[in-house]
């Protein structure tokens, strides 16, 4: 793929080391006030809601679209966010707006990517050292569960994941996705239901 790849979003660390005191007050203000005043001018603002946030997203992505490319799409997600801060609702509420950006992120790479280029499971995240035997019975084990997720329909697998791996409420994905909370309450079930069936044969082999 001959795209460019996005441009890095990562703060500086020099000029992180010396906003002192003031990055420490960053730390205790909201999302939603951050974002206000990244769309005021402070770039600063930004950097800490890169900082706050970042790690979560590449982990809700790689569940959408694999480790190979979640970290592209996280610099891609946070470049939407710079460019659509002049759109911002500012009485909406940051994180499922982020949240929404990502998803679409995704959606418009899995259509964008080229047959040969699927795999039905992307890189494994990192994971800590661990006896050989034990590492690679977790690798087996993960690969099985992404792979479960990957069958499900869009919909519930969207909710799933920002339900039982983001730790996002029913509320709050309803807000990212723009539907009600009982319609995300049923994608769930049913994804959750879904997924007890395909993964049966793993627990029972445990």
């Amino acid at each position: 793929m001959g795209s460019a790849r996005p441009q890095s979003l990562k703060p500086d660390p020099a000029s992180v080391r010396n906003q002192g005191e003031e990055t420490l007050d960053a730390r205790d203000e909201s999302d939603e006030t951050l974002m206000l005043r990244f769309c005021d001018g402070d770039s600063r603002a930004f950097e800490q809601l890169f900082q706050r946030h970042a790690g979560a997203i590449q982990g809700y992505l790689v569940h959408l679209v694999g480790a190979t490319v979640a970290a592209d799409l996280t610099q891609a997600s946070f470049l939407s966010v710079v460019r659509a801060r002049g759109r911002f609702d500012r009485s909406a509420r940051f994180k499922p707006w982020l949240y929404a950006i990502a998803t679409n992120a995704a959606r418009d790479f899995r259509r964008r990517r080229r047959p040969d280029e699927l795999t039905s499971f992307g890189d494994l995240p990192d994971v800590p050292v661990r006896p050989r035997q034990e590492t690679q019975a977790d690798e087996r084990m993960q690969a099985r569960v992404h792979s479960a997720i990957q069958q499900l329909p869009e919909n519930q697998k969207v909710a799933i994941v920002m339900h039982r791996f983001q730790d996002l409420s029913f509320a709050e994905i309803a807000e990212a996705l723009g539907v009600s909370e009982s319609a995300v309450k049923v994608r769930a079930h049913r994804g959750y239901k879904r997924l007890r069936e395909l993964l049966r044969s793993l627990w029972e082999s445990q």
